[in-house]
């Protein structure tokens, strides 16, 4: 298969991505003259495709969509030992949001992406081990590079995807309504999370987030200060906030991180997060349901090579 492999969603964007597909293929052929491509049909298909491809001495893994896509690559190729097994990873931004593209500079200018190929520089960027109950009440172990989230955030990313209207609409419109519709509904959870290995405290949570970098959910700035590389998590919690405080304030509320400045809103850091609640609470990874509470959330320091 060669040391390079494309996966490519056609899904992305609505089927913007694989719209686009000849002109992205052109761009990538520029840089890397004879890459493997395979293309994806269903969820958890480009996790199966990269271990496929490591098996052959993949070295290069290039993602074609959006986060999901990105998030499902990387867990083709990180091994039980939480390292990368000498693979580097490069998104090209062909989704809806593209955090991660956003986070690294790879959204200044249409080629920006493409130019990193070219230019080969190599970073260290931090990960998220998120272990706890999968769907299915089976333990699940899996990795990620953005924000681990619980509690109403990841009920409004399970309700978003779930939706075959909503993932049609797309965009802010989509985050909105579905924010309105759990905000109206969703009740607050006790939980008791512990940072550190700390003594755990009994806190009254309307959504908790573990973020790696600032940015998260469509361009808004979740965890002002937060940064890819320094071994820290931001957690940024909602406590026991009213529904008309949320409800009422500025759609851009999030989009310039003022969420901070709110009294029940708290920001605190750290390498390891345990979390539990009585009442049945999601948990999301990079935007993917991946089960729920109780999970450990861990950063792992520069463990996943990508190119900038």
């Amino acid at each position: 298969m060669g040391s390079a492999l494309v996966v490519v969603n056609p899904a992305a964007r609505r089927g913007g991505c694989g719209r686009n597909w000849p002109r992205v293929e052109a761009a990538i052929r520029r840089h890397l003259p004879d890459p493997a491509i395979v293309f994806t049909e269903a969820p958890g298909d480009a996790t199966r495709l990269v271990r496929a491809g490591i098996q052959r001495g993949v070295e290069h893994v290039i993602a074609v969509g959006g986060d999901g896509t990105v998030n499902e690559a990387l867990n083709g190729f990180v091994d039980e030992d939480a390292t990368a097994a000498g693979v580097t990873l490069s998104p090209i931004p062909a989704g809806t949001a593209n955090e991660l593209c956003r986070a690294l500079g790879l959204l200044r200018g249409e080629d920006a992406a493409f130019r990193a190929l070219a230019a080969g520089n190599r970073r260290l960027i931090d990960m998220i081990r998120v272990d706890c109950e999968g769907l299915d009440g089976k333990p699940v172990t899996r990795y990620g590079y953005l924000t681990a989230s619980f509690g109403a955030a990841a009920e409004i990313s399970y309700r978003t995807s779930a939706s075959r209207f909503l993932k049609k609409l797309g965009g802010r419109f989509s985050y909105f309504a579905v924010t309105l519709m759990v905000t109206l509904t969703y009740q607050h959870r006790k939980v008791r999370l512990a940072i550190d290995g700390g003594p755990a405290e009994t806190q009254t949570l309307y959504a908790g987030l573990c973020c790696n970098a600032p940015n998260g959910g469509g361009g808004m700035l979740l965890a002002p200060g937060a940064a890819l590389d320094d071994g820290i998590l931001d957690l940024v919690t909602f406590g026991d906030i009213a529904r008309s405080d949320i409800l009422l304030q500025k759609p851009s509320w999030l989009f310039e991180g003022r969420h901070v400045e709110h009294p029940k809103v708290s920001v605190r850091r750290g390498r390891r997060f345990r979390i539990e609640a009585d009442a049945q609470t999601l948990v999301d990874l990079d935007g993917e349901t991946i089960g729920r509470l109780p999970a450990s959330i861990t950063v792992l320091p520069r463990t996943l090579p990508v190119f900038v």
